[in-house]
Parts: structure tokens; sequence; C-alpha cells
């Protein structure tokens, strides 16, 4: 069964999508590869998602903050937003892929002690896998691909 390209696109490309494409990554490798980027790289992966990530056996510590530039001409079959600027900021990508908002907080903003900010990781951690999980759980084939689409945009509502 030949992977399909899902790109988690965020502003920065240091925590929300970083994460988002770690655990799709391990969640489902051999249906998706999953690849992140951000509209303005922050040019770093965050230290505490990369440790979150740790603590939930995912290594992302050899990430890099990438630009969505390098994905412009990319065979993309899903295009998923995780942060609002992100959404307003995303361009038109070739070959039709199913795009989708999926809005997350921005835990490089929290604002808190260490523990705190830990906390909050985790948190938004814990939200992107569920809502990947959904995605993993949609049936391969539905009726319609307008169908497909609607159900994939609904996961970002739930």
């Amino acid at each position: 069964m030949n992977t399909r390209n899902i790109l988690f696109l965020c502003t920065g490309n240091s925590c929300r999508s970083q994460m988002a494409e770690g655990i799709m990554n391990k969640l489902a490798s051999d249906r998706f590869t999953a690849i992140s980027a951000g509209s303005v790289p922050s040019g770093y992966v965050h230290p505490l998602a990369i440790e979150t990530m740790r603590e939930m056996g995912i290594d992302i510590s050899h990430n890099q903050s990438k630009s969505l530039d390098l994905y412009l001409d990319a065979p993309l079959s899903f295009i998923i937003t995780v942060c609002d600027d992100a959404k307003e900021a995303c361009p038109v990508f070739p070959g039709k892929p199913i795009t989708a908002h999926w809005g997350f907080e921005d835990p490089a903003k929290f604002e808190g002690t260490d523990e705190e900010a830990r906390r909050f990781f985790h948190k938004i951690a814990v939200e992107i896998e569920r809502r990947i999980r959904l995605f993993l759980a949609l049936p391969e084939s539905m009726p319609s691909e307008l169908e497909y689409q609607q159900a994939v945009r609904n996961i970002g509502n739930q």
C-alpha cells in the first residue's frame, strides 16, 4: 500500500506542527508520511515539544523548523493547519489536496512556571493525538470526496 503525504502547517513550525508530524508518523507510518512546515519558520524546534514527545515515546529531536516553500510542489494528499495564522497564510497547493484546519492553542506562547508549561505542552500534545486518532479512524473511502473532506474538517471542531 502506498503512503499518502500529509503536511501539518503552522506559523513557526516549532511546536504544534512538529508534534503532529511525530504523532502521525508513530501511529500510521504504514499509511501516511507526515511532514511539517511553517509559513514563517522559527528556525528551531521548541525544547518542551521535544521533551513532551520523548515522554510519549516519540523522538523529534532531529527535526528542523522548515518553510512551507519546500513543499509547494510536493505531492500532498492532505494539508492540516494547526494554528489560525497559518490557516490565513496557507497558499494554494497543486493537486487538490484535502485541506482542514485543526486549531490548537500555542504552547510556545504559554506563560507560567516551567512545570505549568510542561503540563500545557502535554495537554496540547494529547489534543493533537486525539484528533489524529479520529482522522485515522475515518473510513478509507466515503461516498464522495466532498464528504471525506468535510469529515476531515469536522475533526477540527471536536
